[in-house]
């Protein structure tokens, strides 16, 4: 639990994705005066909601006009054809909501989500050229690549230079968590990709490269994500840094993948020589679900909304081992940590009592 400081009022950007949902639930449950803002409510009614379209700063001025935040939890993207594009949109999400939120002079501290590809580089040369050496420090050099992240740091940077509150960048990885029509949602993929395998008589296979399956990787929960989101906002001496946020252990998929498919009654394959993409596997396999919705009556028949093969494929194909190193979170005294084998099971199980998945 991390208490709120006097006065305190949280909005969370982006309260139904993946980690703004968690964090949401930490934030109510803590005590704090919380705000979401997204398109649509945040499933915990227990907060207060603002809708609006975060591509337009009129929007967001309107429906900010009667909000004023002291801590800002920044958790949402949108996905776009090209870099270019992803940096143009998304930060201008963090400019225009920093140039709404900023004069009203209210801001104490706003936390940025964003992820390994700050040292992967984007979707258009991910994994490629020269990279940092793993595991992964928060002060390696940027690569000499664009990157919405770097255009998201560098608009929040120059925001709080300007109204004068602190910050802090939460750099996960893989993130999770709990939320429905997600564009990163590994934990209701893999529970798809079994259950349409079972119902084919399918084996389970790994879709990805032999380097992710016979390496060591880690994962980012949602719940320690909020966590540690609140501890940097709530600790000074942890303001204004960037952070590597991870579940603290290290896995490896060869064994990881039994232990799921175990769990979810399929039978374990490991990878051919090269990567089988769900993308591809998976082509077609609306009619299956439809079946899958009847036979066992799942509460969300549009499988685009449940599992995204593309973001899966990108984090099981990647040709090396990805870790990231959480030691300056430690020397300031951050001592979260779950067993990342635990936390996906217990996801793919939350779901499936959900009627998500089979």
């Amino acid at each position: 639990m991390r208490t709120p400081p006097e006065g305190a009022h949280a909005l969370v950007v982006g309260a139904t994705g993946i980690t703004g949902s968690a964090l949401v639930r930490q934030l109510v449950d803590a005590g704090w005066r919380t705000t979401g803002l997204s398109r649509r409510r945040p499933a915990d009614e227990r907060a207060a909601h603002v809708a609006a379209d975060l591509t337009s700063r009129d929007s967001l001025a309107d429906a900010l006009a009667d909000v004023r935040p002291t801590h800002v939890f920044l958790g949402a993207w949108a996905r776009q054809e090209t870099e270019a594009e992803n940096i143009r949109v998304n930060g201008g999400m963090v400019r225009d909501l920093l140039a709404v939120l900023g004069p009203q002079g209210s801001l104490r501290h706003v936390a940025l989500v964003t992820g390994l590809k700050h040292y992967l580089g984007p979707f258009e040369a991910y994994g490629k050229g020269d990279m940092p050496d793993t595991p992964f420090l928060e002060d390696a050099e940027r690569l000499p690549v664009d990157n919405f992240y770097y255009a998201q740091e560098d608009e929040l940077f120059a925001a709080a230079a300007a109204h004068g509150f602190t910050w802090s960048v939460h750099r996960s990885h893989t993130v999770v968590g709990h939320a429905v029509g997600n564009a990163m949602n590994m934990a209701a993929t893999l529970g798809a990709y079994a259950g349409i395998q079972r119902r084919l008589d399918r084996t389970f296979v790994f879709p990805g490269s032999r380097a992710q399956w016979d390496g060591v990787v880690d994962l980012t929960d949602a719940d320690l994500l909020a966590d540690h989101q609140l501890w940097a906002a709530t600790t000074p001496a942890a303001a204004d840094a960037a952070y590597n946020v991870v579940d603290g252990d290290v896995v490896r998929w060869r064994r990881l993948w039994k232990a799921l498919a175990d769990h979810l009654g399929v039978e374990p394959q490991g990878p051919e020589e090269e990567p089988q993409p769900l993308e591809q596997q998976m082509a077609g396999a609306e009619g299956v679900w439809a079946d899958l919705v009847a036979e066992h009556g799942l509460v969300e028949p549009d499988l685009a909304r449940v599992a995204s093969w593309w973001h899966t494929d990108a984090d099981l194909g990647r040709p090396m081992e990805v870790t990231a190193d959480m030691t300056r979170s430690r020397l300031l005294g951050y001592t979260g940590w779950v067993s990342t084998e635990r936390a996906l099971l217990r996801r793919v199980d939350a779901y499936r009592a959900e009627r998500l998945v089979p």
